[in-house]
């Protein structure tokens, strides 16, 4: 080739030759190592129109030589970076009519090819790469013809933007919890123990594995041999975890099989007496459906006189060990927790109420400022939600003559009257019994004042092409131009001191109530902030749940919010998903919702990272960012924003208890019980339901004879979605409806409607207070540090061993990485099918009633796909709720039922996004379809046979072999127009031009080479 100069015709067909034979990085090696490198480099010239071919052929050349690590170190030696870039930069502008993009491409991959070693990230960076490649791809615009370009120009400035670590002293979660017992009662790092590692000076070369640790049944990357196909463990195998002794304990959680039905008689004094010394269940001193409605809220509602009247002023925070087995009470069972009930004075919680609201009002009252609005053709001024020290309700006003106390009233009284089953009196009680880790003194106003479903619903969200490029340009602008960045801390839950500036251009941001997450705030320009959220307790991972408040905003002006310390390395925020906001403003004027908002939404990989770890044995951690811009309608109003509509422990606790004095006991029997205490003192509650049975033998023997149903949820707090499901099953159980009706007659439920109430108290994402995901503790539960697994285990336990073993078990979760409600249960057929192992399942037998309920909700439930749902049994999930009561307690019917946070690609609800009332209404016919299980029990009603609408499954659950899978391991989605992980190759070998040689040469015959 050297003797070839300057006969063109013979020189492009050796550049072709040598870009085929370094396609091997061996042989790329050699050719380099001979000096061929050099050689090529220097037929590289500036922007001309001669000799183009000529030019291709020699980029194309050196950009798969610079394959070879070896060649790549030598152009880092011999500064090839400077002299590329200045290239590329000439080639960019004077090309102006884009004819030689090929040329650039090819320059582009050259760079990108020496990127790869981290001394040809520091020489691009030193070389000032990343301001050339910025502006020429701003320069692009969205020109379809240079999409090719920009892409890898763009890919080639995220991977060399400086590694560094998050602007957190640590990684540990901000609070700690100490466990309780000598082996675990240390702390799991601290903020002011565990300093954050420094982010290695040698960056990876090669792209890093990633892990992620989503639901129960995420839809991570797993392998096929993940599935079981050890019959033996395939086969259920019931058996205890304890001795069967032990489980006599767990007696006292099912009073119905006593035969003692008395609790419903509203004048037997005795049994309030009972309850208030070691009773484990709840009940109403009185019918309530023969009293007004405000005397038994104040008659009922659970108060300690010796407690201060002031709910939050002096709160502190509580760490309160879980119940240690058989310390609690003489009369209470081993491992369960006391009795809190207690006699009601009613005039002590007249005083109570009366005080907090009169205290609250004053606050408010001295501490009028913002909230401009107009209600009722009024000139108002509204001011809510702010800190103030000892207000438990909502902060509001209006002017004019209206008292502000009399005016707070009136609006409590109106707006409790819209909002079935929530009660602000009652929350606000609820509220001083949780016990938090963080202590914290507010109560979000959302929380307190309710949220009702909007009349419409919501689509999901659009994205254009090149949006997310346009927001990582932005990101970048950050290291090309330092001194536009503002990088101030606008909010420290680490730094309670810190004191705002009085720019009033600034948001104030807080998160110190009940499930809220949001751990630091920092202003990167006028209007545009980066956030951190905390980690789950005693751990430094789980980051996804956020959930804070916002204030001192204009309206009109798009504020950008970027959540940058997520870990997942996809997200349906990148197919539609918003989150969610509500508005203390909307909801003074009668708009009290949850809404989805934002714009601009994209999910993708950041600079942040963390190193160092791999000393321990750990990966290191790459964070992904979730940006959105939210433009507010109403200055200075007080927002919330949150990942999903949130729903907090008090909220349960008071939609129980109004659920129980709403009802008639003469129909139904309800029990509110005490299943355990958690960590941090709370109780974690288990409900009764089903038709009270009359005095009558016959009567009494068909309602022993009922066959249970067990229902859980909330395991992961940051499911917020699963709560809302259970809200709308428990609403529905306890209503008028005729299959409600027809289910209380046929089963008595066992509902744990939250199994990880510390989790969500203390706005964690996936674990509890022991920094453990409690769904993978099934197999061999701790008392001490997993107590609600434990004892609902017990409790289940306890069933088998009286040979009541439930019909169903349904776990409740959400999942964020894909669309619609759909269930995941266990088939030792399916699993082995799938799996394509050599045992002949002919000879097994197997019920195949486990698809009878996911077949019934396809029909009767809107948002449900049986395309999505698995049965498949895997061996990393044999610690799960649904593998563990399949196999350990003999339940065929054994489901985690999963409920998307962002909307439905299919049915009724295809192209929007999920609401509360979809959730509500998944929960109710999910109730529904269990008629399907006992059809007998309709020969009662014909009627509900030809208005239930379900389905003839006895002909269709003979197809299971030739039914299609849902593969758990994958996405629904497509992939993303624009690549989240900046480490994906876009410019693979496989996806270079077709190259004919001959073509090329014929071409090039005409090219005069000059050097």
């Amino acid at each position: 080739m050297k003797c070839s100069l300057p006969q063109a015709n013979y020189v492009t067909p050796c550049l072709w030759a040598i870009k085929v034979c370094a396609s091997s990085v061996t042989v790329g090696a050699a050719l380099g190592k001979s000096g061929i490198t050099r050689f090529v480099l220097n037929l590289l010239s500036p922007y001309t129109t001669r000799n183009t071919k000529a030019v291709r052929a020699a980029t194309e050349a050196l950009s798969s030589l610079l394959k070879s690590k070896w060649n790549s170190r030598r152009a880092v030696e011999c500064g090839y970076i400077r002299r590329l870039l200045k290239l590329y930069d000439d080639w960019h502008q004077r090309d102006t009519k884009n004819k030689y993009i090929p040329i650039q491409r090819a320059l582009l991959k050259c760079i990108k090819n020496i990127t790869n070693l981290q001394k040809g990230k520091e020489a691009f960076r030193e070389n000032d790469g990343m301001r050339v490649l910025l502006v020429t791809s701003q320069d692009c615009g969205s020109s379809p013809n240079l999409q090719p370009v920009t892409r890898l120009a763009t890919q080639i400035m995220r991977k060399c933007y400086p590694k560094q670590r998050l602007p957190l002293l640590s990684l540990q979660s901000c609070f700690s919890f100490v466990l309780p017992n000598a082996a675990h009662s240390h702390v799991m790092g601290g903020p002011s123990e565990t300093l954050q590692e420094d982010v290695a000076a040698k960056g990876n070369e090669e792209q890093d594995d990633e892990d992620e640790a989503e639901n129960e049944e995420s839809g991570f990357s797993e392998e096929e041999d993940d599935l079981e196909t050890d019959l033996s463990r395939l086969k259920p195998n019931p058996e205890f975890d304890r001795p069967v002794e032990e489980l006599k304990q767990y007696e006292i959680l099912c009073p119905e099989l006593d035969g003692y039905f008395q609790g419903s008689d509203s004048d037997d004094q005795s049994l309030i007496q009972d309850n208030a010394s070691c009773s484990m269940f709840f009940g109403p001193s009185a019918p309530l459906h023969q009293k007004d409605s405000r005397e038994w809220q104040r008659d009922s509602v659970r108060e300690d006189p010796e407690k201060q009247h002031n709910l939050f002023r002096n709160r502190k925070p509580r760490q309160t060990p879980a119940s240690s087995p058989g310390n609690e009470g003489e009369n209470v069972s081993k491992g369960l927790p006391k009795n809190h009930c207690t006699h009601y004075d009613k005039a002590s919680i007249m005083n109570h109420l009366k005080e907090n609201m009169k205290q609250g009002l004053l606050n408010i009252q001295r501490d009028l400022s913002r909230i401009n609005t107009d209600l009722q053709n009024t000139k108002a001024q509204s001011v809510t939600s702010e800190k103030y020290a000892g207000t438990p309700g909502p902060s509001w006003a209006i002017g004019g003559e209206h008292k502000y106390q009399n005016t707070g009233n009136k609006l409590v009284k109106m707006w409790k009257e819209i909002i079935p089953f929530h009660d602000q009196y009652v929350y606000t009680i609820k509220a001083e019994e949780t016990k938090a880790v963080s202590g914290y003194k507010t109560l979000a106003f959302p929380d307190y004042w309710g949220h009702m479903p909007p009349r419409y619903q919501e689509p999901l969200m659009s994205q254009w092409n090149g949006g997310q490029r346009a927001k990582v340009f932005e990101d970048i602008q950050r290291f090309v131009n330092p001194g536009d960045v503002l990088n101030r801390v606008v909010f420290d839950t680490e730094s309670p001191s810190l004191v705002m500036s009085g720019d009033d251009t600034s948001l104030n941001f807080f998160s110190k109530f009940e499930s809220g997450n949001l751990r630091k705030a920092i202003q990167i320009r006028k209007y545009e902030y980066d956030l951190i959220m905390n980690a789950d307790i005693n751990t430094n991972l789980h980051h996804q749940w956020f959930y804070f408040e916002i204030s001192g905003m204009r309206a009109g002006i798009p504020y950008r919010f970027n959540v940058i310390n997520c870990e997942k390395t996809n997200s349906q925020f990148n197919y539609g998903m918003q989150p969610v906001m509500y508005s203390v403003h909307e909801a003074l004027c009668g708009r009290a919702h949850w809404v989805r908002v934002g714009s601009d939404i994209y999910y993708y990989k950041n600079h942040y990272c963390t190193r160092g770890a791999e000393e321990k044995g750990q990966k290191a951690i790459a964070y992904y960012t979730l940006t959105f811009t939210v433009t507010f309608q109403h200055s200075k109003d007080v927002c919330y924003l949150a990942y999903h509509y949130p729903y907090t422990y008090s909220a349960l606790m008071t939609h129980l208890h109004l659920l129980e004095q709403s009802l008639n006991p003469d129909q139904i029997y309800f029990k509110h019980q005490v299943l355990c205490s958690t960590l941090g003192g709370n109780n974690c509650p288990v409900i009764t339901i089903t038709a009270s049975p009359e005095p009558q033998p016959e009567k009494l023997q068909q309602f022993w004879d009922r066959q249970y149903v067990v229902l859980t949820g909330r395991v992961h707090p940051g499911e917020s979605n699963a709560s809302w499901v259970m809200k709308g099953t428990l609403e529905f159980l306890i209503s008028n409806n005729p299959i409600a009706c027809c289910l209380r007659d046929t089963y008595i439920f066992k509902i744990i409607p939250m199994l990880n109430p510390d989790g969500v108290i203390n706005g964690c994402h996936r674990c509890s207070l022991s920094g453990e995901d409690l769904n993978r503790q099934w197999s061999e539960p701790s008392p001490d540090l997993h107590p609600t697994i434990y004892h609902t285990k017990g409790l289940l336990s306890y069933m088998r061993s009286i040979g009541r073993i439930p019909l169903v078990f349904c776990d409740y979760h959400g999942h964020s990485r894909k669309k619609n409600v759909f269930m995941y249960g266990c088939s030792l057929k399916e699993t082995l099918w799938q799996s394509k192992s050599s045992i002949d399942t002919a000879t097994l037998k197997e019920d195949i009633g486990y698809r009878a309920i996911p077949r019934a909700l396809e029909k009767i439930c809107p948002a449900f796909t049986i395309s999505r749902c698995c049965f498949l049994v895997q061996k990393s999930r044999e610690a799960t709720a649904r593998v563990v009561v399949w196999r350990e307690i003999g339940v065929l019917r054994s489901y985690t039922m999963e409920s998307t946070y962002c909307g439905c690609d299919q049915g009724k609800y295809n192209g929007l996004q999920i609401g509360t009332r979809e959730l509500e209404e998944t929960g109710a016919k999910f109730c529904t379809a269990l008629l399907k299980l006992k059809k007998d029990v309709f020969s009662c009603s014909t009627w509900l046979i030809q208005n239930s609408s379900l389905p003839d499954l006895d002909n269709e659950l003979h197809n299971v072999k030739h039914m299609s899978h849902s593969n758990v391991c994958e996405d629904d989605e497509p992939p993303c127009p624009e690549e989240i992980d900046y480490y994906t190759d876009n410019c693979s070998e496989e996806e270079d031009d077709p190259i004919d040689l001959t073509t090329e040469a014929d071409e090039s015959s005409e090219d005069e080479l000059c050097c």
